[in-house]
């Protein structure tokens, strides 16, 4: 029985440190290095605040424990 409950607490304390928000500079290194790999050759990422946001099809990511938005928009040349 206890180590049934030490596996519940376990598992609890393992998906909430997964589901711990990043901070914004780190999550923008990620979906960058996501952009680069699919050879995206001119982009442009941007960190704004909640309010900033006037198209929802452009956000790609949330930070800062959901205050801060991610967007992207491709630069066609």
């Amino acid at each position: 029985m206890k180590r049934l409950a030490l596996a519940v607490i376990g598992c609890a304390l393992t998906t909430t440190a997964l589901a711990a928000p990043k901070p914004c500079e780190e999550l923008k290194a990620e979906i960058e290095a996501k952009i680069q790999a699919n050879n995206v050759a001119s982009y442009t990422l941007e960190i704004v605040t909640n309010d900033e946001v006037h198209d929802q099809n452009m956000v790609v990511g949330s930070c800062d424990y959901g205050t801060k938005k991610i967007i992207y928009q491709k630069n066609d040349r």
